[in-house]
C-alpha cells in the first residue's frame, strides 16, 4: 500500500498525517502557524512533512491552505490572511526542502475532495459541498472529478452576490452569500431578533454574560436545541438564505447530493431541515426539476487533511 502524507495549513497549526489509501490517518504532526508566514511558515511545513516521513515511506505531499492556488496546483497566487505568501511558488520551495513531489489545494476543496472520496459524498460524481463557519466554503465534485476551473479558483461560493447592495462583505463586494447564510451571519440574525423582541431573549443571553457581546454560535445552537424561539428564528432565517443560495447552485451545477459541513452544522436538523424546505422553495421550476438531497459531512476537521493526501496520491 502506498502512503501520502497531508498537512493542512490554519491559522494557528499546521497540522500533517500520513494517510492509507482507505483515507486513514495513520500518524500526525503539527507545529504552531508562524504568525510572520512566508519562509517561516514554509519552513515549519517541511519541519512537519520530515518528521512524518521519518516513520513511513511516502511517495508524495499535499499542503491544503486558504487562498488562491494556481490551476497547476503549484502556486499561492493570493492568500488574504497568510503573510508573504502572495505569488509563491510553494511547489519549488518545498520539494528543495522534502525532495518529495508536492500538489498545493485550496483549503476548501481540500475538505470538498475527503468528504467526496471518503465522507458524505461517496458514490455520488456529481456534488455541491458548501463549508458553513466564520464564512462560506465550497468544492464542486463534476462527473468524479474536483473542479477547479480555468485559473484554478473555482468554487468560491461564499462570495456568490445573493442580495444586491447588501452587507458589505471582507472581499470588497456587498450582498455576498456568507453575509447572510454563515456563522457570522447567524450571529448578526440572533443579534437583530434580540433587538427586535427583547422580552423574549433573557434566556439566551443567560447562556453568555447577559449581553450582545457575550453572546456566542455555541450559545445559539445550545438555545436553539432546547426550544429557544429567538435562537430558532436566528437558524431558520440563516437556513432560508442557505437553502435559497443552494437552489441557485443546483440549477447551475445540478448535483446529485449537497454536503454540508463547518461549525454551524453540529446544530444538526435544527439547520439542515429548514435549509431543505429553503432549497425546494427557491429551487427554479418547482416540481420539475429534480432535488439534490442535503446531508451533514462526516470527516470534520481531518477532512482537508485526508482529502488533500488523496489528491497528492492521483
Amino acid at each position: 500500500m502506498t502512503y501520502t502524507i497531508g498537512i493542512d495549513v490554519g491559522g494557528t497549526k499546521v497540522l500533517g498525517g500520513v494517510v492509507d489509501a482507505s483515507g486513514k490517518i495513520l500518524i500526525d504532526a503539527r507545529r504552531d502557524t508562524p504568525r510572520e508566514g512566508g519562509q517561516a511558515l514554509t519552513a515549519a511545513i517541511a519541519d512537519v512533512a520530515r518528521e512524518l516521513m521519518a516513520a513511513y515511506t511516502v511517495e508524495s505531499v499535499g499542503i491544503s491552505a486558504a487562498g488562491f492556488v494556481s490551476s497547476d496546483r503549484k502556486t499561492m497566487l493570493a492568500t488574504p490572511n497568510i503573510a508573504g505568501w502572495n505569488g509563491v511558488d510553494l511547489d519549488a520551495q518545498l520539494t528543495a526542502l522534502i525532495g518529495l513531489p508536492v500538489v498545493i489545494e485550496n483549503d476548501a476543496n481540500a475538505a470538498a475532495w475527503g468528504e467526496a472520496a471518503f465522507g458524505a459524498g461517496r458514490g455520488h460524481d456529481h456534488l455541491l459541498i458548501v463549508t458553513v463557519g466564520t464564512g462560506i466554503g465550497g468544492g464542486i465534485v463534476v462527473n468524479g472529478n474536483l473542479y477547479r476551473g480555468g485559473f484554478g479558483t473555482a468554487a468560491e461560493i461564499g462570495h456568490m452576490r445573493v442580495v444586491p447592495e447588501g452587507h458589505l462583505c471582507g472581499c470588497g463586494a456587498r450582498g455576498c452569500f456568507e453575509q447572510y447564510a454563515s456563522g457570522s451571519a447567524l450571529m448578526r440574525h440572533a443579534r437583530e431578533a434580540i433587538s427586535a423582541t427583547p422580552e423574549l431573549a433573557r434566556n439566551l443571553l443567560s447562556l453568555g454574560n447577559g449581553t450582545l457581546d457575550g453572546l456566542t454560535g455555541k450559545h445559539i445552537t445550545e438555545a436553539a436545541q432546547a426550544g429557544d424561539a429567538v435562537a430558532l428564528a436566528a437558524f431558520n432565517t440563516t437556513a432560508h438564505y442557505l437553502g435559497a443560495g443552494i437552489a441557485s447552485l443546483s440549477v447551475i451545477l445540478d448535483p446529485t447530493r449537497i454536503v454540508i459541513g463547518g461549525g454551524v452544522v453540529d446544530a444538526g436538523e435544527i439547520l439542515l431541515e429548514p435549509t431543505r424546505q429553503s432549497l425546494i422553495r427557491h429551487m427554479p421550476f418547482a416540481g420539475k426539476h429534480p432535488y439534490p438531497d442535503i446531508v451533514p459531512a462526516q470527516l470534520g476537521n481531518e477532512a482537508g487533511l485526508v482529502g488533500v493526501a488523496d489528491l497528492a496520491r492521483l
